[in-house]
């Protein structure tokens, strides 16, 4: 028994755990190395408002924006009023972030920024984040960690979450029990064939929560990253938007540049906007896309990116003067386990923060570099909630279940697309969502995709760790592609060939989904 429980060892849990320290008894659950999370994949930077020609009210246009008009206001002035503190936190804890000639921190800007707002350490902000806050983490008597320990289910009792069971590296199923539980398990890129998160991003904790009977919001809402290395053979490695926001340009396979043929804004237009055209350009083409640094000063190029540099070099290409070959890869879910400000869910004594949070702060599209502030700010706020009388949230009102929106309507009719149930290996979820749930969607490729896993969800068997794990990545496949086939226009990541439109008069909503109702 401890007083509280984090589930993932990213910047959101992390900065929650130093929160909670002081109040009593923390546990951390990392499912793998304590390092490897969505975290330490993160290359940009962290965006807070703390230039002298920028603002909170300015970030906060940017981030409405960016987010297609699905934002939620109230979580986003959370977001962008409290950032600023938590940064110079980070800072003040000993955070490296790159300094211009005045010691002031050297803000980089990016695509669907107005200015420059991005604090960054080289290319790996990310890691850097992480070693700070793991470094804190580490002096704290009251807070204990176990590496390898794989979450299989919340512990529920009389509608209240009391924990979790979980299995650990020597195979053995543990319980352990908390007064308050917080979900910080990150996203779920690893639904799809093609993605730049590591290997643990599978999703788990929103299928925890969801099989458990909370709230789930906005799961059609996936983003794909524009430029993940496209080599054969080679790993899909994210080549970061901090690049074009330093000048870098993506040209065709004739070395012509085409943004601006698809977006007024070019190079620096939303990610979804970008993934989009470099898919189209390549189908105009047939070619290849790349990103091109060749017009830049090659020593600033290696000195500013040197991770990014030294991978490219590993696959016998010099970043600063060869074109990269590029393609989008899913990157970033905006939806989630429903929260309020303070990462309450559905369920009295469960909480979420950090990507597999919905908060509503990123709306249809993040905005690039929100989500290391996001995990900040909103693991330092759920810390805060844990800690006061459990209550579950008071979730916004602007939600629609699954059945108001005529699911079943959109259910493919009997023996047309519902094949006899038989299970779906994970490589095959991940390419089936890749097809047919990924950068364009329509209602037959949907339909097939909820076919496929309805019946494949029928007969997992969750007996076993490997067990479970299927059962997990093909709920949350299951719920992405039914809100996709729901949601019947195109708005931020979610793009319907058939429906191309974004239609505010009947979809400016946020669909929910929970277990019992369906």
């Amino acid at each position: 028994m401890v007083d509280f429980l984090v589930v993932g060892g990213g910047v959101a849990g992390l900065r929650a755990a130093i929160g909670l320290a002081a109040a009593g008894r923390v546990l951390i659950l990392t499912k793998a190395e304590p390092a490897e999370s969505n975290t330490g994949y993160a290359q940009g930077g962290i965006a807070a408002a703390i230039g002298d020609d920028d603002s909170p009210s300015l970030h906060a246009q940017d981030t409405i924006r960016a987010g297609d008009g699905l934002c939620d206001d109230a979580a986003v002035r959370v977001l962008v009023e409290e950032g600023p503190r938590y940064v110079r936190e980070l800072v003040e804890w000993g955070a490296r972030f790159e300094r211009d000639d005045a010691g002031r921190p050297a803000l980089g800007r990016e695509a669907a920024h107005t200015v420059r707002r991005v604090l960054h350490a080289g290319d790996a902000t990310g890691r850097e984040i992480g070693r700070v806050l793991w470094e804190r983490v580490r002096t704290l008597a009251s807070v204990g960690t176990i590496d390898h320990a794989l979450v299989t289910d919340l512990i529920v009792e009389r509608g209240r979450v009391a924990g979790v069971t979980y299995i650990d590296a020597a195979g053995i199923s543990t319980e352990v029990r908390a007064t308050s539980t917080l979900l910080a398990t990150g996203g779920a890129g690893q639904l799809f064939r093609e993605t730049t998160n590591p290997v643990v991003a599978t999703g788990d904790g929103i299928a925890l929560a969801y099989h458990a009977g909370a709230r789930v919001a906005d799961l059609e809402f996936i983003q794909f990253h524009p430029t993940a290395l496209n080599v054969p053979g080679a790993p899909r490695f994210l080549i970061s938007e901090a690049l074009r926001g330093e000048g870098a340009r993506l040209v065709n396979d004739r070395g012509e540049p085409f943004m601006a043929r698809y977006d007024p804004q070019g190079d620096l237009a939303p990610r979804d906007i970008v993934a989009r055209s470099i898919a189209r350009e390549s189908e105009r083409t047939g070619g290849l896309v790349s990103l091109t640094l060749a017009h830049l000063d090659p020593e600033y190029v290696v000195r500013r990116f040197p991770t990014i540099a030294a991978m490219c070099r590993q696959v016998g290409l010099d970043l600063a003067r060869d074109p990269i070959p590029v393609g989008p890869a899913a990157h970033y879910i905006m939806g989630g386990v429903d929260t309020d400000e303070s990462g309450r869910t559905s369920l009295e004594g469960l909480f979420a923060a950090g990507e597999v949070a919905c908060t509503g702060v990123h709306g249809a599209n993040r905005l690039a570099s929100n989500s290391l502030l996001e995990g900040l700010v909103f693991g330092a706020r759920a810390a805060e909630a844990m800690q006061e009388p459990p209550r579950a949230a008071m979730l916004k009102q602007d939600r629609v279940g699954a059945r108001d929106v005529g699911l079943a309507a959109t259910r493919p009719p009997l023996g047309r697309l519902a094949p006899s149930p038989q299970p779906l290996a994970p490589a095959e979820i991940r390419d089936l969502m890749w097809r047919r749930a990924g950068l364009f969607r329509d209602r037959a490729g949907l339909e097939e995709a909820v076919a496929k896993l309805e019946a494949a969800s029928a007969v997992v068997q969750p007996d076993t760790p490997s067990g479970r794990s299927h059962r997990r990545l093909t709920t949350v496949a299951r719920l992405i592609a039914r809100a996709a086939l729901r949601r019947e226009e195109s708005r931020g990541g979610h793009f319907r060939a058939d429906f191309p439109a974004r239609d505010d008069e009947h979809w400016r909503i946020h669909i929910v989904d929970t277990r019992g109702a369906e």
